[in-house]
């Protein structure tokens, strides 16, 4: 297990959060989940270790987090909301085929945040970026 749950549960434990099992498996699954899962995708995977789990619960632990600024909410066209569990400032490429998501970081674009500043007197104090395309599985699938 990553050092990053550990952490994150530590921050939890001292705003008096309980963390119970079902807590630290949802933690632990979105934090090395690099797909941005749905809380769907996240019940599916973790109900045969936790039958008793609906998704409501997964839901419900999902809002705690996103509270507590752990976790972010990602809702993009199809819908669904997605999870991310990295909170860096980073940004999005989606497939348009699949609606996979990848992170990618490019620190220059901080110019682009500092420029907007300049132009217009704003404080920016977050951003969301978003790429669309078609990823390699499923280009490849075209061909």
């Amino acid at each position: 297990m990553g050092s990053g749950v550990q952490h994150a549960l530590e921050q939890l434990k001292t705003t008096g959060v309980r963390i119970t099992p079902q807590r630290h498996a949802i933690l632990t699954y979105l934090m090395e989940a690099m797909n941005h899962p749905t809380a769907d995708e996240i019940y599916r995977a973790l109900e045969p270790k936790f039958p008793s789990m609906s998704v409501a619960t997964v839901y419900n632990n999902l809002k705690m987090f996103m509270e507590a600024g752990m976790v972010r909410e990602l809702t993009y066209g199809d819908n669904s909301s997605r999870f991310d569990a990295n909170v860096s400032d980073h940004y999005h490429i989606i497939c348009q085929e699949c609606g996979k998501i990848e992170d990618f970081s490019y620190p220059s674009l901080h110019e682009v945040e500092l420029e907007a500043e300049k132009a217009t007197g704003f404080k920016v104090n977050g951003l969301r970026m978003e790429l669309y395309g078609i990823c390699g599985c499923c280009s490849n699938k075209q061909h």
